[in-house]
């Protein structure tokens, strides 16, 4: 009988041979390296964050230690650290681009419907950003000159509706946050919330005649016309909710129509907070709560910083440092797909830990799941940001 596949092999699986082709078709490279494929090299780049590898010659020796396995792993070609090298260098990073927005797509159909602490009709969003810091001596290419360091700057749009990349993009470091709203996809009826560097009201009213709602945190002072007040529960921290209009002329020709604004106090954190939307049909306490639920995407980059490969790189060029982190973002998925499709209620942080250990395991992921120590303590005294984060609830 047929052992069944390794756990590596399950995992990857969910990335059709079909999908990875059309995107390969898409950028297929200049100079491919001899006996690597695009495809061994997603694989080994996948492995490398699964197995929490820190280098190519870690990769590559972990892989050369179990050679009999390594077709069953999905490799087909000659896995040397030179070739890897020369692959993270001149392959076009775009590919794994398309690749994570093949798997965000297939992981948003298996999370549709999943729950959100805010009873609102349409999907939720959090855009923001967070800095990858890299060595300037390594990456001179990446020179961020407001810091005087190296970095690069990932953008993404969460999908609060289980805390998926909905939509991403890398920059350089300087391109300012606001900017991200001209290319950012709209759906109409879509709830965005974001913090103050978003605020623009001539972006903010190209996503009000798209048809979607925006939560953004006002930068104070602007200048506003009341039109209606309206009562508040100020037990529970609000302090006004009212119908406003922007009264200086460059912010008024920006946005013509009206705005909602909410103040609130947060007890939590002990701040005052002004928020600005387009919706007024919403209870201003579900405004607020969307606002909050903000700090998601924060929490998703500390997230992936800590258990997936974004602090140290596999090369020096910016082809290879864009390609891993794209590629850190495909295994997430495809780890939160294999959570999906098994139905466990292990987090994702646990399913890492056990995939680090078993890769070469041929066992059914749902049995080595089931069956792994369940006596692991529990995720507040293990790991604070994974507490706060909660990914039990995907």
């Amino acid at each position: 009988m047929q052992p069944p596949p390794t756990l590596f092999a399950q995992i990857t699986g969910n990335l059709y041979a079909a999908e990875f082709a059309r995107s390969l078709k898409q950028f297929p490279g200049t100079k491919p390296p001899r006996g690597l494929t695009a495809y061994d090299q997603f694989l080994a780049l996948c492995f490398g964050q699964l197995t929490y590898r820190e280098s190519l010659r870690d990769i590559v020796g972990c892989l050369g230690s179990k050679p009999t396995l390594l077709y069953h792993l999905g490799f087909r070609g000659r896995i040397t650290r030179t070739n890897l090298a020369y692959a993270n260098q001149h392959r076009d990073w775009r590919l794994f681009e398309s690749l994570a927005q093949t798997l965000r797509r297939r992981a948003a159909t298996l999370y549709r419907g999943a729950a959100l602490n805010v009873a609102v009709p349409g999907m939720v969003f959090a855009l923001d950003s967070s800095m990858i810091s890299l060595a300037l001596n390594l990456c001179p290419w990446a020179y961020y000159a407001r810091s005087r360091q190296a970095a690069l700057k990932l953008h993404l749009l969460l999908s609060l509706q289980g805390n998926l990349p909905a939509w991403g993009v890398v920059t350089e470091a300087t391109v300012a946050d606001l900017n991200m709203l001209d290319r950012l996809p709209l759906v109409a009826g879509a709830y965005y919330v974001m913090d103050r560097g978003y605020m623009d009201f001539v972006r903010l009213y190209r996503l009000h005649q798209g048809g979607a709602f925006f939560v953004v945190r006002c930068k104070e002072p602007v200048n506003f016309k009341v039109l209606e007040r309206r009562t508040v529960d100020e037990s529970r921290g609000m302090k006004c909710d009212q119908t406003v209009r922007l009264s200086s002329n460059w912010s008024a020709q920006s946005y013509p129509e009206p705005l909602r604004k909410i103040r609130f106090y947060d007890q939590e954190n002990q701040v005052m907070l002004v928020l600005l939307t387009n919706n007024f049909s919403a209870p201003a306490e579900t405004i607020t709560q969307l606002y909050k639920n903000r700090w998601q995407v924060e929490l998703f980059f500390k997230w992936i910083k800590q258990h997936l490969r974004l602090r140290a790189f596999y090369g020096r060029s910016e082809n290879a440092v864009r390609s891993q982190i794209w590629c850190a973002i495909c295994a997430y998925l495809l780890v939160a797909i294999l959570k999906k499709q098994i139905a466990t209620s292990k987090s994702l942080n646990e399913i890492l830990q056990i995939c680090s250990v078993s890769i070469f395991e041929q066992v059914p992921a749902a049995e080595l799941l089931a069956s792994a120590n369940d006596a692991i303590p529990p995720a507040n005294d293990r790991d604070d940001i994974q507490n706060t984060l909660n990914f039990n609830s995907l």
